[in-house]
């Protein structure tokens, strides 16, 4: 079946449900180990995880690592431009779950990014990145233990989708001539724009279809939150590309409001619903009137729609969420990504989960990880509905490898992760304790060090580290 890998003789495949993994107590997991740092991160990692399983379970449950190749290492193993070969693409497809070190970006080959060709091959359309802060951790925030958000972005689309052209090409001119000569015109929106012949053109497709389940996965995993933090907030550009960013926002309330109708409630609706709570007497126009402040200067059409939007609300839900029901269910909004970037650091507690789509929650996510302690303690994981890849957020930074120093977090973390999506969740808790207590008793790698008041003097080797998280267990 395989060119070059032998999976292991003991152990058992995880098998998939409605989009939800079945794990056995012995499942094999498929590994990449990384280029650059990961020769020093993944054998920090696996023996967290393992330690984590076996004091967790005491035997009871164990993983049956399987090592495959991709990035710089598969090169060496499969040849030249070999970066991503059939072998790794089976062994993740067969057996469900896998977790991977950082990989580098490929000169030749043609595939542009390793970590962007996983998630479309395998269709994992959920990137999540939960950023949480662990105290002790050195931050440029006056107060970022206030943020613990978790980022879902789609991965499938948007302008990573890589569909673009060269400017200067001639399709490129082709396709310009016929948006400058034939579309844009045939649309009076666009009024006499034009786009400059010696422009470079991408196409950015976002799609109801990709949107929804990405709403609908994060909506899912808002349930099982603690009902303080059962809330999503769909990131849009809905004010500028409206019929991108802004359908995107749109397909999300519908799933909340349609497939979710019990459990979700919009911030829009819990205006309409908490006036009348206030007032039992309170008139369809007046209650408009408070959820619109800029009601009175509408026009009259406009106006309408608005007294329209609260009766269907107080019809079709007063019954279901009114008398304060609403305040027991996900509360569901939206916010424009500009917004966003400020409110996570000027008001972070009011955020929980982030559904995106794919660009900004690229940068999104890393932006959240900054305020936490940067993205060598920040998590990551690819989920589709047929597999998971799990992943270290940062890059190779190959003149550390070797050296046993880099911050093997990333990757520890994101072991807790695909633990917790495995249900194993006393081994996950196990190593967010290690870390905890490690970091609080300044038993840190260089990175965190540098950055502590006073700064740590000797820091730990990524080894060590390891270590360090390991004998926390027990605090």
């Amino acid at each position: 079946m395989y060119e070059k890998l032998t999976p292991p003789t003991t152990g058992d495949r995880v098998t998939f449900k409605n989009g939800e993994p079945i794990v056995p107590d012995n499942p094999i997991i498929p590994f990449i180990r990384g280029d650059g740092t990961g020769v020093d991160i993944w054998p920090a990692s696996q023996k967290t995880i393992d330690a984590a399983v076996e004091a967790a379970y005491g035997g009871k449950r164990k993983i049956s690592w399987f090592k495959i190749y991709a990035g710089d290492e598969a090169c060496e193993e499969y040849g030249t431009y070999q970066y991503l070969p059939e072998d790794t693409n089976k062994a993740i497809a067969e057996y469900g779950i896998a977790i991977k070190g950082p990989l580098t970006t490929p000169i030749g080959g043609g595939i542009r990014s390793l970590n962007v060709a996983l998630r479309q091959i395998h269709d994992l359309y959920a990137c999540v990145r939960p950023c949480k802060y662990y105290p002790g951790t050195p931050s440029p925030h006056k107060h970022p233990e206030q943020l613990d958000v978790i980022v879902y972005r789609e991965n499938t689309e948007d302008i990573y989708l890589g569909i673009e052209w060269r400017a200067g090409t001639e399709i490129c001119e082709k396709l310009i001539d016929i948006l400058n000569t034939q579309l844009i015109p045939q649309t009076p929106e666009h009024g006499k724009k034009q786009i400059r012949m010696d422009s470079g053109i991408g196409i950015k497709p976002i799609s109801k279809t990709n949107s929804q389940r990405l709403v609908r996965r994060a909506i899912k995993h808002a349930l099982r939150l603690p009902k303080a933090k059962q809330m999503v907030t769909l990131v849009h550009k809905g004010n500028i590309m409206k019929y991108t960013e802004g359908a995107f926002r749109d397909w999300g309330y519908e799933v909340a409001t349609t497939e979710f109708r019990n459990e979700c409630v919009t911030e829009r609706e819990s205006w309409i619903l908490s006036n009348k709570e206030k007032n039992p007497d309170l008139s369809i126009e007046d209650n408009a009137r408070q959820i619109d402040p800029g009601y009175d200067s509408l026009t009259e059409e406009k106006r309408a729609v608005v007294c329209e939007e609260v009766k269907q609300v107080l019809d079709s839900i007063w019954e279901t969420h009114g008398d304060r029901k609403w305040k027991e269910k996900i509360m569901v909004n939206d916010r424009i990504a500009d917004s966003i970037f400020q409110q996570i650091q000027t008001r972070p507690d009011e955020y929980s989960i982030l559904a995106t789509m794919n660009l900004n929650g690229d940068y999104l996510s890393d932006a959240a990880a900054a305020i936490v302690g940067g993205l060598g303690m920040g998590p990551g994981a690819n989920i589709g509905d047929q597999c998971a890849i799990f992943e270290a957020t940062h890059g190779t930074a190959p003149k550390h490898a070797g050296l046993d120093r880099i911050n093997p977090g990333s990757v520890i973390l994101s072991g807790v992760m695909m633990l917790e999506y495995m249900g194993w969740q006393e081994a996950a808790d196990l190593i967010k304790k290690g870390i905890g207590g490690a970091i609080s008793n300044r038993e840190v790698t260089y990175d965190l060090a540098r950055l502590m008041e006073p700064p740590v003097e000797q820091p730990l080797k990524c080894s060590e580290f390891a270590d360090a998280i390991i004998k926390h267990f027990d605090d």
